[in-house]
């Protein structure tokens, strides 16, 4: 039921992101060009987003725990640090430059059209890039 249950909201997701237009990176992109072709649809699509997500985070917290696990993991820490802005700043320039961002991309994947395919290689090579830069510090042996 897990499995199923992930194929459906991935598939509702990818519906989702199909229907607004937002598997396009025309689309995202003149987003971006405040001054030229400007297309404020994407400010829909993610004003839209955040309301489901405010309302769905207050339901689904509501609960003793969620359906598939025995608890809900969130992140601990709420610091905003280097890393954080560091990520997020490499993230807003990838998706300013190819128009994707790694969700949206993942519904015109099989279309097997050559920006979408580079975009998808560069994201596998900036995860592994990033997991070498994340590794843990190599335990200190104490003494006995």
């Amino acid at each position: 039921m897990r499995l199923i249950s992930t194929y459906l909201i991935g598939l509702v997701f990818g519906i989702g992101i199909s229907i607004s237009g937002m598997a396009d990176p025309a689309k995202v992109l003149n987003f971006f060009d405040l001054f030229g072709t400007w297309d404020p649809s994407l400010a829909f699509v993610m004003g839209g987003g955040l309301l489901v997500t405010y309302f769905g985070y207050r339901f689904v917290f509501r609960q003793s725990a969620p359906v598939f696990e025995t608890a809900f993991i969130v992140p601990k820490s709420k610091r905003v640090d280097l890393r954080l802005l560091g990520g997020s700043a490499v993230f807003g320039i990838g998706w300013g430059i190819a128009g994707f961002c790694p969700g949206g991309v993942l519904p015109v994947i099989g279309t097997g059209r050559p920006d979408v395919l580079v975009f998808v290689a560069s994201l596998i090579a900036g995860m592994l890039v990033a997991r070498l830069f994340n590794r843990p510090a190599m335990p200190v042996m104490q003494k006995p």
